[in-house]
C-alpha cells in the first residue's frame, strides 16, 4: 500500500493490451484496494482492437468499462482544425498519434467526473511524450485530480516483468514475450516503433507496415482522386459529399492502395531523446497535398508566409501535448481566418507512394494566367518594374554609397 496518497476511484486509460492489464492488479494492490474504472477511446483504431475489451478489463479486475465513441469528434475538432493549420513535425510527421492525445484525456476527465473518480491514472512510459501530452491535458482539465503513473513507479522494467506479474496472478493476456513491434493507430493513421526499428541503419522490412500497399507492388497505373474543399476542410471525395470522418475514410482506402503516405523518420521527442518511428498516413497525405494546393492559389506571399509560422508553431504545440492552452486557441483562430479563403477543387494523382496535385481551381484564385503568361500582354507594363526595383533595393543601394 501506498501511505503517501489515499485514492478511493481511479479512472485507467485502458487498451486491453499488456500494460494496462498489468496496471489493474497493480493499482488495487498499491492503492489500498481502490476501485478501477477502465476507460477506453475508439478513436478509430479498428473493431478488432476493441472487440472483448470490456471482459478483459471486468476479468482484469476493473468494475466496469467504458468504450466512448469518438470517431467523428476526433477528425472534425481535432484532425481538420490541425491540418488546416500545416502543422507538420520536424517536417514529416503529421502528428497522428499526438493529435489524439488531446480528446482521449478530454473523455477521460468526463468520465472521471461522472464516476465520481478522484484519480486518473495512464500507462505511458517515463521516456516518451504521451506521459507529457497526458499529464499536460489532465492539469488543464482537472488539476484537482491525482494522476498516477505506473511505469514511473513500479519496480517492473521489461516485458517479461509484466507477463510473468500477471501469470503470478492467473490473469490471461493474449501478449507474448515475442512482440517486435509497438504500434498505436487511429483513424488518422497508424505508427510502428521498436525491433528492427531501434538501428537506424535496418531499413525497415515488409513486416512493419500494415496500412498500405508496398509501392512497387501499388498498381502501375495512377488513380486520381478529386477533392473539394470548403474552409480549407474537404467536403467532398470524387463528387460525393461526405463528413470529415467519411471522407478519411475513404481517402485511407484509396490512398492506401496506392503505397502513399508511409514515412521513416527519427524525430527528437519531447523529453530530449531521439526515437526512431514509422508512420502510415494515407489519407492525410492527400488531404495535405490538396489543401496545400489551393492555399497556392488563394494566398499571397505575406498571407502564405503568415500560414506557415502559424504551421511551425503549432507543430510544436500539437506534438508538445499543449492542445488545451490559450496559445493554441489562439493560433486556431488565427488560422481559421485564413481558411475562409481556402475554396476550390482538386486533383490529386496517386501513383506509387506519391500523392501530387495535379490540377486545381478556386473562386478566390489570384493566379491570372493574363498576367503570368510568358506570351504577348496588354495587362502588364514591364517597364513599371524598374522603379519597383529601385525602391525595392534603395537601403542596399544607401548602404552602399555610404561605405565609400
Amino acid at each position: 500500500m501506498n501511505d503517501k496518497v489515499k485514492v478511493k476511484k481511479v479512472v485507467l486509460a485502458y487498451s486491453g493490451g499488456l500494460d494496462t492489464s498489468a496496471i489493474i492488479p497493480w493499482l488495487k494492490e498499491t492503492y489500498d484496494n481502490c476501485e478501477i474504472v477502465a476507460f477506453c477511446a475508439d478513436v478509430g483504431q479498428g473493431e478488432e482492437e476493441l472487440q472483448g475489451l470490456e471482459a478483459k478489463a471486468l476479468a482484469s479486475g476493473a468494475s466496469e468499462c467504458h468504450i466512448v465513441d469518438l470517431k467523428e469528434a476526433f477528425v472534425e475538432e481535432y484532425i481538420y482544425p490541425t491540418i488546416a493549420t500545416g502543422a507538420i513535425y520536424e517536417g514529416t510527421y503529421l502528428l497522428g498519434t499526438s493529435m489524439a492525445r488531446p480528446i482521449i484525456a478530454k473523455a477521460q476527465v468526463e468520465v472521471a467526473r461522472k464516476v465520481g473518480a478522484d484519480a486518473l491514472c495512464h500507462g505511458c512510459t517515463g521516456k516518451g511524450n504521451d506521459q507529457v501530452r497526458f499529464e499536460g491535458c489532465f492539469a488543464a482539465l482537472a488539476p484537482d485530480l491525482k494522476v498516477i503513473a505506473p511505469w514511473r513507479e513500479w519496480e517492473m522494467v521489461s516485458r517479461e516483468d509484466l507477463l510473468a506479474y500477471l501469470a503470478e496472478r492467473d490473469i490471461p493476456t493474449t501478449a507474448s514475450a515475442t512482440k517486435i513491434y509497438s504500434r498505436d493507430a487511429n483513424a488518422w493513421h497508424i505508427s510502428h516503433e521498436g525491433g528492427e526499428l531501434e538501428d537506424p541503419w535496418n531499413e525497415p522490412s515488409k513486416q512493419v507496415w500494415t496500412m498500405t500497399v508496398d509501392p512497387q507492388d501499388a498498381p502501375d497505373a495512377p488513380a486520381y482522386v478529386t477533392l473539394k474543399v470548403e474552409n480549407c476542410r474537404i467536403t467532398q471525395v470524387n463528387g460525393q459529399a461526405m463528413n470529415p470522418y467519411q471522407a478519411l475514410m475513404t481517402l485511407n482506402e484509396i490512398a492506401a492502395a496506392h503505397g502513399v503516405g508511409r514515412i521513416d523518420i527519427t524525430e527528437n521527442r519531447l523529453v530530449g531523446m531521439k526515437s526512431r518511428g514509422c508512420y502510415e498516413t494515407p489519407g492525410g497525405t492527400v488531404m495535405y497535398a490538396g489543401l496545400r494546393a489551393i492555399e497556392e492559389l488563394v494566398l499571397d506571399k505575406s498571407s502564405r508566409e503568415w500560414r506557415e509560422q502559424i504551421a511551425a508553431r503549432m507543430a510544436h504545440l500539437v506534438y508538445d501535448g499543449r492542445w488545451f492552452t490559450p496559445l493554441c486557441e489562439s493560433l486556431l483562430a488565427a488560422s481559421e481566418s485564413l481558411a475562409a479563403l481556402v475554396n476550390g477543387e482538386v486533383v490529386v494523382k496517386l501513383y506509387k507512394g506519391q500523392a501530387t496535385a495535379v490540377k486545381k481551381r478556386s473562386p478566390n484564385s489570384l493566379y491570372s494566367e493574363a498576367f503570368a503568361t510568358f506570351g504577348e500582354d496588354d495587362v502588364y507594363d514591364q517597364k513599371h518594374a524598374e522603379g519597383f526595383i529601385r525602391l525595392y533595393s534603395l537601403a542596399s543601394r544607401i548602404r552602399a554609397l555610404n561605405e565609400k
